[in-house]
């Protein structure tokens, strides 16, 4: 992909990568922050003010804003499964993979850490709350299926919202932000829904829980390069039949 071509909503990949990174950073940071934080109040407080809804809104609501606040400047991936899957099928620049890829993981950190200090008086562990580990009974080989399949669905609808051209630009930030509420809603009884590995990477790291750490780094990649590759080879080329003229 040539420097200056057109990433994920109208953005232009390759170009500034530093300050683009620094824009995935705060982005990420805002999006595990309020997901984060909420999930940590659900857990928290007594009796509980939040449920699973307001968990999955917070997600689906933050990402809504932030591809439409932030979508124009580096193109609003925030998930490393975006950004490598944009980089397999080449609409995105691989020397641009590892800036977004650790600032990604960085903002998850640091949102982590804000999410401890909100709920300050205790100790890192309460970041715990709003860690992904599998549900009991749940294999490691079902819940590896499982965030695959969710990030599988997130990264078709926001290359197909977020590519083509032929998808209406006003309804891509609603899209996508609704993508992921669905998917989180899909898989939180079973994985915890991180549909990306920054997600899971923070709050990990900060309460220092590692238990199938690694199938929510691995599993949202594997995801989100069949989706990239199917849309790619297979959908975006496709056309609706259309009516053949009368005679």
């Amino acid at each position: 992909m040539a420097s200056g071509s057109r990433g994920l909503f109208g953005s232009q990949a390759g170009e500034n990568v530093a300050r683009a990174g620094a824009a995935e950073l705060v982005g990420t940071f805002v999006l595990v922050l309020a997901g984060g934080a909420t999930s940590v109040a659900a857990a928290t407080t007594n009796p509980s003010v939040y449920d699973l809804f307001t968990i999955v809104a917070a997600f689906g609501l933050a990402l809504t804003a932030l591809v439409a606040g932030l979508g124009h400047v580096s193109g609003c991936h925030l998930n490393p499964a975006v950004t490598v899957g944009l980089a397999v099928t080449h609409r995105f620049p691989w020397r641009a993979v590892p800036v977004y890829v650790l600032a990604q993981l960085a903002g998850a950190v640091l949102a982590s850490l804000a999410t401890w200090a909100v709920h300050s008086g205790s100790g890192p562990s309460v970041v715990r709350a709003s860690a992904t580990v599998p549900a009991p009974g749940v294999s490691s080989g079902r819940a590896f299926f499982i965030e695959a399949l969710i990030t599988f669905v997130l990264v078709l609808v926001i290359i197909a919202v977020a590519t083509d051209d032929r998808a209406p630009a006003a309804a891509a930030p609603l899209a996508v932000g609704a993508a992921l509420a669905v998917c989180i809603f899909i898989a939180a009884p079973l994985t915890g829904g991180a549909v990306n590995p920054a997600r899971a990477f923070g709050p990990a790291v900060v309460s220092g829980t590692f238990s199938g750490l690694w199938l929510y780094l691995l599993a949202p990649l594997v995801g989100g390069v069949v989706a990239a590759v199917c849309y790619d080879k297979l959908l975006a080329p496709a056309h609706a039949p259309e009516q053949a003229p009368a005679e």
